[in-house]
């Protein structure tokens, strides 16, 4: 029996069939047709549209079907099917489940004066949880389309996430998502409910708002039309998935209270296990519901691995990765942000990207780019500390960013934490540990336990965490007096 993760990112789709002990017997990856984001003429204007996401995820399934009958399974052998995508995006859809137009990236940040207004609105239950409503949480963004695209926002039968979106591809029903999806778009996860002040005072009706469910619990079947397109068997079980934040989470191993994951895909989002709903007046992190009761603390920076993939477009990474031992710890200060704005470990919507001394080639600029994401995620953690988390001596690692084991040694040492990264570092994996959860096992966290297999680990290398701490005060010292923080 298998179990089947889906996961849609910002640049393609990622499909990964499973067995109980996480053997991996078919997976398969597809870019979006058009992978960048449509380019708009408002600064921090991001959108995609949705049909290329399951172009996409449906040719990754029928990849995966025709593998799994290549190996002499069935897919009907998939025993449940669990999707995963960016948090905070959101598209409306008609009452036949067609967008009315293209979504509005996690990344957007067009609803700063909507989220003020959330933030009023809601501050009963911002006071609840512990966080605040940022430009890139759904909400706002509904509140902007009701203000400034009102035919649309009246012939929404329902705004789906981007997780539900694919899910209503599969099932033919688009109402129902799960509390890791619906979190930034202001479901109360304390008592299970949308809270009054979306309708009341926003004006924003909540049978316009998804149904929500607990992740790992079936939501609908994999319909007849879905598996002419995939491949896929007719009634396979989908169940309600999570954000890719969370799945990268699962995916890492993390499992018991002070483990924390740090996921380097575009952006770095980072979640751990505690036991207590961790709450912060600044609005910076937000805490997802655990299905068994822990709360899941968290949060996403607006640096990662993107600052790669735009600064160095078209050199090979693992030659730079070469040549990183010998160079780190570098001499220059880099916050690598390639975009306006940053959410964690401060919020500032005009923040930048800077970069303190004279690299002496690409190879020394390169080094101090992943050292900058470092310095960002050691802040973080810190945060986290502070604000009544535990945070344990190991952290462990997924997304893109975690394949380089140069960036993993030089984390290790700018955090003095060891650092584990899984054998499978896809978000996919966490999202077939969901779909798991409650068919080839009894819960989420015997899931994880049984699927999830340690990779590499790397030890902080104490001839340079010495010096990479005196740079990390720099790097503090240069943000400070930039305001930033």
């Amino acid at each position: 029996m298998f179990a089947l993760g889906l996961d849609i990112g910002t640049q393609g789709a990622r499909a990964l069939v499973c067995d109980a002990e996480g053997k991996v017997v078919a997976q398969a990856e597809e870019p979006f047709a058009n992978p960048e984001s449509i380019e708009l003429l408002h600064p921090g204007y991001v959108e995609q549209q949705p049909s290329d996401w399951w172009d996409a995820a449906s040719a990754c399934l029928r990849q995966v079907a025709e593998a799994l009958r290549w190996a002499g399974f069935s897919p009907e052998a998939i025993k449940a099917i669990a999707v995963d995508s960016t948090s905070g995006t959101i598209v409306p859809l008609d009452r036949l489940g067609i967008a009315l137009r293209p979504a509005i990236m996690y990344n957007d940040t067009r609803a700063v004066r909507e989220a003020e207004q959330c933030n009023s609105a809601g501050k009963e239950l911002t006071d609840k949880l512990g966080y605040k409503f940022a430009s890139s949480f759904a909400l706002p963004k509904i509140l902007w389309i009701k203000r400034n695209e009102p035919t649309i926002f009246k012939e929404t039968a329902c705004f789906a996430h981007a997780a539900d979106y694919i899910v209503s591809r599969l099932t033919g029903s688009f109402r129902m998502s799960d509390t890791s999806n619906a979190l930034k778009t202001g479901y109360d996860l304390v008592d299970r409910r949308w809270p009054k002040f979306i309708e009341a005072e926003l004006g924003i009706p909540t049978d316009k708002l998804p149904q929500i469910t607990t992740p790992g619990l079936t939501i609908g079947a994999v319909t007849a039309q879905c598996a002419g397109e995939t491949g896929l068997a007719p009634g396979t079980p989908v169940v309600a998935g999570v954000t890719d934040g969370t799945a990268g989470f699962l995916a890492s191993g993390a499992v018991k209270v002070g483990d924390w994951n740090s996921t380097i895909g575009t952006t770095l989002v980072l979640r751990g296990v505690s036991t207590k709903l961790i709450k912060d007046p600044q609005g910076r992190i937000y805490c997802h519901a655990h299905p068994q009761g822990y709360w899941l603390p968290g949060g996403a920076s607006s640096v990662g691995a993107e600052c790669l993939t735009k600064l160095f477009h078209g050199r090979s990474l693992d030659e730079l990765n070469a040549y990183v031992p010998q160079y780190s710890p570098t001499a220059l200060i880099v916050y690598p942000l390639v975009r306006t704005g940053e959410r964690l470990p401060f919020v500032n919507p005009d923040a930048e990207g800077f970069i303190i001394g004279e690299p002496r080639d690409s190879r020394d600029l390169y080094t101090a780019h992943l050292e900058g994401v470092g310095f960002v995620e050691r802040w973080c953690l810190e945060l986290f500390e502070e604000l009544g988390a535990e945070v344990g001596d190991t952290v462990y690692t997924t997304g893109g960013g975690a394949k380089s084991p140069e960036w993993m040694q030089v984390r290790a040492s700018i955090l003095n934490r060891r650092v584990v990264r899984p054998l499978s570092t896809e978000c996919a994996m966490g999202a077939a540990a969901v779909a798991a959860s409650n068919t080839l096992f009894s819960d989420l966290e015997s899931a994880v336990r049984s699927m999830v297999k340690p990779g590499e680990s790397l030890e902080p290398d104490q001839t340079k965490v010495g010096a990479y701490t005196e740079r990390y005060r720099a790097f503090r010292d240069a943000c400070a007096r930039r305001g930033y923080g």
